[in-house]
């Protein structure tokens, strides 16, 4: 197996050892304490209150991300949400790919192979993958609204490498109503 530096341009303040990329914050923690507090609130509060918090979180981040993305690289629709895929995989949640994508329907279909919770909750025939859901909707909304398709979508996860013959997870974005 070959590794690789780092795809994304990362820049640490030296006053205040902030990590930033493209201008924007970065935290960098080890994957395992990122998911035992994941799971540590999912047991507290329940899968479906915490995945809904989630999804309006994940929702209201993805929009901002892409707003800052496409204004700072120059870039709109598709593009925009190309980026976000290519960011999401370099980062290390898992390896995420479009399998269909139409900005002026404001529709998306995402496969996610390697997922970082599926590394940590294994099979467990449930999807363990809801954090990401809500990232797609926002990221489908920032984008049509940027050329002139301004829906408002809901995305669901249809499968996660995390359920019994399943390799890998997908997620669709359609409008709502």
């Amino acid at each position: 197996m070959g590794h690789h530096s780092p795809e994304i341009p990362i820049q640490v303040d030296d006053e205040t050892g902030v990590w930033s990329t493209d201008g924007l914050p970065m935290l960098y923690v080890p994957r395992h304490f990122f998911i035992n507090n994941h799971a540590a609130v999912e047991d507290a509060i329940g899968e479906d209150q915490y995945a809904e918090l989630l999804y309006k979180a994940g929702y209201k981040s993805a929009y901002f991300w892409c707003e800052q993305e496409g204004e700072t690289h120059g870039i709109s629709g598709a593009e925009v949400f190309d980026h976000y895929m290519k960011r999401l995989s370099q980062r290390g949640w898992g390896q995420f790919f479009i399998e269909h994508l139409d900005v002026s329907q404001g529709v998306a279909r995402v496969r996610l192979e390697n997922s970082a919770f599926v590394y940590y909750y294994g099979k467990v025939n449930r999807k363990v993958d809801y954090m990401f859901t809500g990232w797609f909707a926002g990221a489908m909304d920032q984008v049509t609204e940027s050329v002139g398709f301004p829906f408002k979508t809901h995305a669901v996860q249809l499968q996660s490498g995390s359920e019994e013959g399943c390799d890998f997870g997908i997620f669709e974005v359609k409008p709502i109503g």
